[in-house]
């Protein structure tokens, strides 16, 4: 999907004349100064909506940079195209006293093509202007203006951050009443102030002054949750000739449904084609896997973005042809391949990414940045992600799974859910069997099964099919401290909930610890919870836990003869409302057999119970690394 990314900053309404003191960090209050890395003096924005195709973007920045983590905030990237032009850019550097030491150059903004390994085509270009200096504290000042000869979205703003604090800052929507935007604020009670314009226009404004940073807090809300910030939406709009509605869902979805008509239009020969594959199947999942791995071995995925071709698919027939297209493109060409099959499937719009921010299912507007398809099939669904080769049949994953998405109907759109996989479907199930010698050496053969997201735990999905990855990725990620491979092999195991079967053969140099006629080990041999939250006295945010799972360990350990376990651990059995955990110790013939199970919820818990999930992780560390003792009776 096609979306550009514009670092917003500044906001002013003049610049310095060449000995003029602008800005002194002297004149910064302390409060604002305190734990910080960058106080932002001045952020400004202000949006005005010409006509249904024509806007007009202004940015004003000052950002006074207390120290070398705080140089990110002396730099700017601006975004542009065939439809975008940059009217103008001027940027400022100012010492601490606020005299001004540095005016950009023309010729020091760096112009070039916005695109990356994966993109074909693309008509996207950027601006980067970078003003960092060595001796701190410095002031920046940037502005610019962009036009656009389009109406689409409107760029939103933020402020705040773990280490910015904001001085003073505004946004502003300029407009004509017959194209007033729709907005939405969170985290914000600052009530804007409404002006008539000259020319029939109106704008709305918010001010703000002295804004703290905000801190995120472990196992927080995510960052939308906490950062004050307004999103805008046109209500009509028009892009590279295509006039629309965004005023709801459904009139939404129907601007969609104009983009991709008449693009799903096959070459008889394919058409032909589908019908072999599909001939003896008896069911529209067994139909819709045939068809879907089809595409698989018949396309790849490259990134087009050009003009409306950043939100129109290309024509099936063009996928067809030359194997590749982006992710809108080879979506439309899989649901054009299932409706020749007589299958209806939906084009879905979604915002993809495991950390992806959640949509905003009550402000219609332009949110996504990738498409996929779906099929009905009963009261199940069957997701497709288009652009990947190796994807398993039907599986999200963490990419696109659990969030609301929104499906393009016959009739516009709605928000849907995508996949929620439980504990039981994300499994970890690990098998180990260790022979300890006299010494405290010990060989292990090790089979691990990952199902669901934690297929892909560590990128493990990412490495099956290249054995070379494999060892470094069992290198990596093998919580052992001392090991030595001695064989290993992987299994890819493509279902609907995959699988991965991980097989090792180790030599674990001194895994047991020897004194005197005591052997000392630790039977959790490689899932051993370590990093525990620190408590706190005062939680201000609720608890989110984004993962459910399921974790089973047996270690199965053979120990030396005249060798007796002086002390095994009782059975240790923790209850919370965050998840469940338990472990087990049997010896028998010379073996000792170590049990565990960690069961994780997935959920939004309120902020009292902050430390009792700290208080959780504790009792399940101490567990964890509990020892077994055997005395050598010879």
């Amino acid at each position: 999907m096609k979306y550009r990314l514009l670092i917003f900053t500044l906001c002013g309404y003049y610049f310095a004349i060449a000995g003029d003191l602008k800005y002194p960090v002297s004149t910064i209050p302390d409060e604002l100064k305190k734990d910080v890395n960058v106080v932002v003096r001045e952020d400004h924005i202000w949006f005005k909506i010409k006509s249904r195709n024509s806007a007009t973007y202004h940015v004003h920045r000052v950002a006074t940079i207390l120290n070398q983590r705080g140089n990110e905030s002396a730099t700017e990237t601006i975004f542009y195209d065939k439809l975008t032009k940059v009217v103008d850019i001027n940027a400022f550097v100012y010492d601490a006293n606020g005299k001004q030491i540095k005016k950009l150059k023309k010729n020091e903004i760096i112009d070039r093509a916005a695109v990356d390994g994966g993109t074909l085509f693309s008509d996207d270009r950027l601006k980067q202007i970078d003003l960092t200096q060595g001796v701190f504290p410095y002031t920046v000042e940037i502005e610019y203006e962009l036009d656009y000869n389009f109406l689409y979205y409107i760029p939103s703003s933020w402020w705040g951050g773990e280490d910015i604090s904001h001085e003073h800052a505004s946004y502003q929507l300029i407009y004509t009443p017959e194209l007033q935007p729709r907005y939405k604020l969170f985290n914000i009670k600052v009530e804007p102030t409404k002006t008539k314009l000259d020319n029939g226009f109106e704008s709305l404004t918010w001010e703000f002054k002295n804004l703290q940073p905000n801190k995120r807090e472990v196992y927080g809300p995510p960052i939308d949750e906490i950062v004050p910030h307004i999103i805008a939406a046109p209500n009509e709009f028009e892009y590279d000739g295509y006039a629309g509605k965004m005023e709801s869902w459904k009139s939404f979805g129907q601007w969609i449904n104009t983009l991709n008509k008449g693009r799903d239009v096959l070459p008889d020969e394919t058409k032909r084609k589908v019908h072999q594959i599909v001939s003896g199947l008896t069911t529209n999942e067994e139909k819709v896997k045939a068809l879907y791995q089809f595409m698989q071995n018949k396309t790849r995925y490259v990134s087009i973005q050009l003009g409306i071709g950043g939100y129109q698919p290309f024509e099936a027939s063009e996928v067809d042809k030359n194997g590749y297209g982006d992710c809108k493109a080879l979506s439309n060409y899989m649901i054009a391949l299932l409706k020749e099959a007589g299958i209806s499937a939906n084009y879905i719009l979604i915002r993809a990414g495991a950390s992806a921010n959640a949509m905003n299912v009550n402000f219609p507007s332009t949110q996504f940045n990738h498409a996929i398809a779906a099929v009905p099939n009963g009261r199940d669904t069957l997701w497709l992600e288009c652009t990947s080769q190796t994807n398993p049949f039907g599986y999200q994953g963490l990419f696109t799974g659990d969030r609301k998405a929104l499906m393009i109907t016959p009739n516009g759109a709605e928000a849907v859910n995508t996949i929620r996989y439980t504990p039981e479907q994300n499994q970890q199930t690990r098998t180990a069997k260790v022979t300890i010698d006299l010494n405290g050496n010990a060989r292990a053969k090790i089979r691990t099964i990952n199902s669901g997201t934690q297929y892909e735990n560590d990128g493990l999905c990412w490495v099956l099919a290249d054995r070379v990855k494999q060892k470094k990725w069992i290198e990596e990620n093998t919580q052992i401290p001392n090991f030595n491979i001695n064989s290993y092999s992987m299994t890819d195991i493509k279902n609907k909930i995959p699988s991965a079967v991980v097989n090792m053969e180790l030599t674990l140099n001194r895994y047991a610890s020897v004194s005197g006629k005591r052997l000392f080990m630790t039977p959790n041999i490689m899932n051993r919870i370590t990093n525990i939250p620190e408590m706190t006295a005062e939680r201000k945010t609720d608890v989110v836990r984004k993962t459910n799972f399921i974790d089973y360990d047996t270690v199965v350990i053979s120990i030396p003869e005249n060798i007796y376990p002086e002390f095994l651990p009782n059975v240790v059995k923790i209850d919370s409302k965050f998840g469940e955990y338990e472990t087990g110790f049997k010896f028998d013939a010379g073996k000792v057999i170590y049990t565990r199970k960690l069961k994780m919820w997935k959920g939004r818990f309120p902020k009292e119970t902050y430390n009792e999930l700290v208080e959780f992780y504790k009792n399940i560390n101490k567990a964890d690394h509990i020892k077994l003792v055997f005395l050598n009776k010879t």
